[in-house]
C-alpha cells in the first residue's frame, strides 16, 4: 500500500513541483557533502600523518627526544646498558637551509637531515639506510655520504655522485650525494648519513636529538620507567602511538571545529525539509483528506509522509557522499591535509575513505531529513478529514505551533545556560550544545513573534488605500504561523551566516591589531626558514656586527626561538628569546604586569594559551628544563599569542644564554634612521653576511600580508562553508515562497472573484515576502549575534585558549540582508505570477 502511494501520489507530486522535492535533496546533499570531505581531509592528513611517524620509528618501542638544544649523548650509554633494552639507536636530527633553491611555502628551502648509527637503524629503522650507488659503493655507507629520498632528488634535481651545499651557521657545508633512500615514504623529502658525520659536520658533537628503542622480549612497564628515571629535565619519553596522539590532540579542536561548523549546513538542511514539508502538506490537505477518506488510516499516512522524507534524504545523502569525495580530493590537492593550518605541514595526504564514517554520513543525512519531515507528516495524520477538507482549515493545521512560546524560552535559557559551561575533554561541546539550543529556540519562537508583529502591523495598516499592503498586512496578521513556517530556512541560515561572518572577521581583525603590535621595528631579517627552531643557519658575531652597524640602522635587536618539553603529554612550547626589558617588555600585553627586582628569580612573560593549558599565572614560579636542568622563573606577565596554540613563554636572552651557554641567534629586528630606505639597507648588508644568500629579509607590511594570507588560507574551508549557509538561505527562500504560492492558488483565484487584479495580488505576494524574510532577518541578525558571542568567547577560548576582540562585519552583514530581501521579493513575484495566472474559476471550484 505505502509503495504504491509513494510511487504514484508522492511520485506524481514530485514530478508536478520539483523545485520543492529538488532544494529538500539539495539543503541534504550540501549538508553531508561538507561534513564528509572536512571529516575524510581530516581522517587522510591524521592517517599520513600518523604513518609517517610510525614509519621514521620504525620497530622502536619507545622514543626519547630532547628540544632543538638535544641532550648530552652520554644518555645514550646509559639507556643501552639496561637490561631491558635489546637496542637503542642513536639519532641527529637537523633541518639546514639549501642555498640556490626556490623558496617553500615556509620560506627559503630547507631539508631535513637525520644521522644514524647505520648498525642500529638496521634494526629499528631500515627506512633510514641508504643505499650506495653504484659509482658509490667504494665508500661503504659510513663516511659522509649523504642519502636522499627520491622526493629530495626531484626537488633539488641531484642525482647521486653530485654535489649538495648545506648552510651551518656562518658557512656552507658540502655533501656528496652518495645514494637514494629507498624506504622513505613517496613524497617525503628526507637526507640521512653516518651519525658521527652529523655530529661533526653539523655542530652537534656530543649532542644526540633521539633515542629509539627496542625493549628486549618479556620487558614490562618497570621497563619504561627505569629509562625514565635516566632521563634529564626536558627529555621526553614516548611510544609511537603517543607521539602521533601528540600532535593528533594539538589539532584536534581545529579539526573538531570545521567538523562541527561543516556539519551545522546539515542541520540548517533539516530546518529547510521542515518547512518545505509542512508547507507541502498544508498544499496537499484536500489530497491527503481524501485519502483518509478512500481507507488509508492515519498511520499509514504518517508512515508515506515520513517515507518522502526518507527517500528525499537517502537520494541527498548518497549525493553528498560522492559530492564529498570530490570536495576532498580537491581540498588535499589545494590546501594540503592540514588545510592551509600547519599542524600537518610537510606530509602529502592521500585520499583514505573509511567505510565506517561514510556509513555514518548517510545515515546522518538520512535522520536529518526523516526529523525534519516528521512533524508535518504527524501533524497530517492527526487531523479530521471533515477538518481538512473545509475551506481554510490550512489555518488550523499550524496553529500547535504557537503553543511553542514558553518550551521556545525553556529552550533559549538552556542555550544560555550550557553557554557557561566548561569544555568536556578540552572540547568546547558545551558551546556547540549552546549554538544549537539557541537556533532551535529561536525558530521555536518564530510563531510567536509572528503573531505579534503582524498584528500589530495589520491593526497600524488598516489606515492604508493601498490595496496589496493591506492585503498583505491582513493576511499575515490573521495567519501568522504559516509566515512562521518560512521564517524556519530563513533564520537559521541567516543567523549562521551572521555568526560565521562576525567570527572570521573578530579573529581577522585582532590578529591585524595583533601583529602591529609585535612588529614595531622596520625591517626583520632571519637566517633560515621561517618557524623553524631546529635550523642549522644562524647569525654569526660577524653578522650581528654588520646589521647592528650598518648605514641607516639605529638599533638592532637579535633574537632566536627553541622548544622546550613542559609536559611529556602536551606538545612542546615555545621559547622566545630576546633582550626584553623587564619594565616594558614590549609584548602585547593582557593586563597589569607584575613589577621584578633583580632579588627575584629571572623573568618569563607567558602566552594566553600557556596560561590556560598549564594553569599558571602572573606572580607564580614556573620551572623550565634548560640544558638538562630545571630553572626557576617568575611569571611576570601574560602576554596575547596568535602564532603558538600549545603555549609560548618569552625570556630574556641574557638569562638564556647563561643558563645553555647557546649564543646562537637566528632573527634580527632593526630600527631604521628616518629617511632610510629598507631596501637600501639590505643592498648594503646581504653580500657582507657570512650567511647573506640565506637570509630572509622582511618588512612589516610584508610579514602582515603574509600573515594574513596564511590565515585566509586556513580559513579556506570555513569560507566555504559561510558561502553554503548563503546558498542554503537563498535556495531556502526560493523555494519556500514558491511553495506557498502553489498553496495559495485558491486563495488567489478567490481574490480575483472579488475583482482584486492580478498585478494587485502579485504586488501583495511579494510585499510579504519581504514582510515574512524582514522579520527572518530580524531574528537572524539577533540569534545570529548571540551565537557569534558564543563561538567567539566560549568555542574560540576552549578550543585555541586564546581570546579576541569582537568585531562586527557591518557592510558584509547589510549586503547579505539586501541578498535575502530581493531574492525573497523576486521569488515572491515570479511564484505568484504562476499562481496567479490560473483561472480564477478553475482555481475555487473545488470548493464549491
Amino acid at each position: 500500500m505505502i509503495g504504491w502511494l509513494l510511487a504514484h501520489l508522492s511520485g506524481g507530486h514530485a514530478r508536478q513541483h520539483p523545485l520543492r522535492a529538488t532544494v529538500q535533496v539539495i539543503a541534504i546533499a550540501v549538508g553531508v557533502a561538507l561534513g564528509y570531505a572536512v571529516n575524510l581531509i581530516n581522517a587522510s592528513a591524521l592517517d599520513e600523518f600518523s604513518g609517517a611517524v610510525r614509519h621514521v620509528l620504525g620497530q622502536s618501542d619507545l622514543t626519547i627526544t630532547g628540544g632543538r638544544l638535544g641532550f648530552d649523548e652520554a644518555l645514550y650509554a646509559r639507556v643501552a646498558a639496561l637490561p631491558e633494552v635489546d637496542v637503542a639507536s642513536p639519532i641527529v636530527e637537523v633541518e639546514a637551509p639549501v642555498p640556490g633553491q626556490a623558496k617553500s611555502a615556509a620560506g627559503l628551502a630547507t631539508l631535513r637531515i637525520v644521522g644514524v648509527d647505520v648498525f642500529r637503524a638496521a634494526l629499528l629503522s631500515p627506512a633510514l639506510i641508504g643505499a650506495p650507488a653504484a659509482s658509490e659503493r667504494q665508500y661503504g655507507l659510513l663516511g659522509d655520504g649523504l642519502y636522499l629520498s627520491q622526493a629530495a632528488l626531484d626537488r633539488f634535481g641531484l642525482r647521486a655522485g653530485d654535489n649538495l651545499s648545506l648552510q651551518v651557521g656562518p658557512r656552507l657545508e658540502t655533501f656528496r650525494i652518495a645514494g637514494v633512500l629507498p624506504g622513505a615514504r613517496a613524497g617525503e623529502e628526507v637526507a640521512a648519513l653516518d651519525i658521527g658525520a652529523a655530529q661533526e659536520r653539523f655542530g652537534q658533537i656530543g649532542r644526540l636529538h633521539r633515542i629509539d628503542v627496542k625493549l628486549a622480549a618479556g620487558a614490562g612497564a618497570e621497563a619504561r620507567q627505569r629509562i625514565a628515571a635516566l632521563l634529564p629535565p626536558g627529555v621526553a619519553l614516548t611510544t609511537p602511538d603517543e607521539s602521533a596522539q601528540r600532535v593528533s590532540n594539538v589539532s584536534r579542536a581545529y579539526r573538531v571545529n570545521l567538523n562541527v561548523l561543516a556539519l551545522v549546513a546539515l542541520f540548517t538542511g533539516a530546518f529547510l525539509v521542515f518547512s518545505l514539508q509542512a508547507q507541502g502538506v498544508v498544499a496537499r490537505r484536500t489530497e491527503l483528506a481524501f485519502l483518509r477518506i478512500s481507507g488509508v488510516t492515519s498511520s499509514e499516512l504518517q508512515r508515506l509522509l515520513v517515507v518522502e522524507s526518507l527517500a528525499a534524504g537517502i537520494i541527498g545523502s548518497l549525493l553528498g557522499l560522492a559530492l564529498g569525495i570530490g570536495l576532498a580530493a580537491l581540498a588535499l590537492a589545494a590546501l594540503g591535509g592540514d588545510l592551509g593550518s600547519g599542524f600537518f605541514a610537510g606530509t602529502k595526504a592521500r585520499l583514505s575513505i573509511d567505510p565506517g564514517w561514510t556509513i555514518a554520513f548517510f545515515v546522518l543525512g538520512v535522520c536529518a531529513a526523516v526529523a525534519g519531515g516528521w512533524a508535518p507528516a504527524r501533524e497530517a495524520a492527526r487531523v479530521e478529514p471533515a477538518l481538512a477538507l473545509k475551506a481554510g482549515s490550512e489555518f488550523d493545521a499550524l496553529r500547535p505551533l504557537d503553543a511553542a512560546f514558553w518550551p521556545a524560552l525553556a529552550v533559549l535559557a538552556a542555550g544560555g545556560v550550557a553557554a557557561l559551561l566548561p569544555p568536556l575533554g578540552g572540547l568546547p561541546i558545551m558551546g556547540y550544545t549552546a549554538i544549537a539550543l539557541l537556533l532551535l529556540g529561536a525558530i521555536m519562537l518564530q510563531p510567536r513573534l509572528a503573531q505579534s508583529v503582524f498584528a500589530r502591523l495589520g491593526r497600524a495598516s488598516r489606515v492604508t488605500r493601498s490595496i496589496p499592503w493591506l492585503g498583505a498586512t491582513t493576511r499575515l496578521a490573521q495567519a501568522p504561523s504559516g509566515a512562521a513556517i518560512g521564517l524556519a530556512g530563513v533564520v537559521a541560515s541567516f543567523a549562521l551566516m551572521v555568526a560565521m561572518a562576525t567570527m572570521v572577521t573578530s579573529f581577522r581583525q585582532s590578529l591585524d591589531v595583533w601583529l602591529s603590535a609585535v612588529l614595531p621595528a622596520d625591517l626583520y631579517a632571519r637566517a633560515g626558514s621561517r618557524g623553524e627552531s631546529t635550523t642549522t643557519a644562524y647569525f654569526s658575531a660577524h653578522d650581528q656586527r654588520v646589521l647592528a652597524t650598518a648605514p641607516g640602522v639605529q638599533r638592532a635587536e637579535f633574537s632566536r626561538f627553541a622548544r622546550v618539553s613542559l609536559d611529556p603529554k602536551r606538545a612542546p612550547v615555545m621559547l622566545v628569546i630576546r633582550p626584553f626589558d623587564p619594565a616594558r617588555p614590549a609584548l602585547p600585553l593582557m593586563g597589569r604586569a607584575l613589577d621584578w627586582s633583580a632579588q627575584d628569580p629571572p623573568p618569563a612573560w607567558i602566552s594566553e594559551a600557556l596560561q590556560e593549558l598549564y594553569g599558571v599565572e602572573t606572580g607564580k614560579r614556573l620551572r623550565i628544563p634548560l640544558a638538562g636542568a630545571e630553572h626557576e622563573f617568575l611569571i611576570v606577565g601574560v602576554w596575547r599569542d596568535y602564532a603558538r596554540q600549545t603555549g609560548a613563554i618569552a625570556l630574556r636572552d641574557s638569562d638564556y644564554e647563561r643558563i645553555t651557554g647557546d649564543t646562537t641567534r637566528t632573527d634580527a629586528a632593526l630600527w631604521l634612521a628616518p629617511g632610510t630606505r629598507a631596501n637600501d639597507v639590505i643592498e648594503a648588508v646581504r653580500d657582507q653576511l657570512d650567511v647573506g644568500a640565506q637570509t630572509e629579509f622582511l618588512q612589516p607590511g610584508d610579514i602582515r600580508k603574509l600573515s594574513l594570507d596564511i590565515f585566509d588560507r586556513s580559513f579556506a574551508v570555513t569560507y566555504l562553508l559561510e558561502i553554503a549557509a548563503i546558498v542554503i538561505g537563498l535556495i531556502g527562500i526560493a523555494a519556500t515562497f514558491s511553495a506557498q504560492a502553489l498553496a495559495r492558488t485558491k486563495e488567489f483565484g478567490m481574490l480575483r472573484h472579488l475583482g482584486v487584479t492580478r498585478a494587485q495580488i502579485l504586488a501583495q505576494f511579494a510585499i510579504e515576502g519581504l514582510l515574512v524574510t524582514a522579520l527572518g532577518v530580524a531574528s537572524g541578525l539577533a540569534i545570529g549575534a548571540a551565537v557569534a558571542l558564543v563561538l567567539i568567547h566560549v568555542v574560540n577560548p576552549q578550543s585555541f585558549h586564546w581570546t579576541m576582540e569582537l568585531h562586527v562585519p557591518i557592510g558584509l552583514i547589510l549586503a547579505l540582508i539586501a541578498a535575502l530581501l530581493g531574492t525573497a521579493a523576486l521569488t515572491a513575484l515570479l511564484a505568484g505570477r504562476r499562481a496567479a495566472s490560473v483561472d480564477a474559476i478553475r482555481a475555487v471550484s473545488e470548493d464549491w
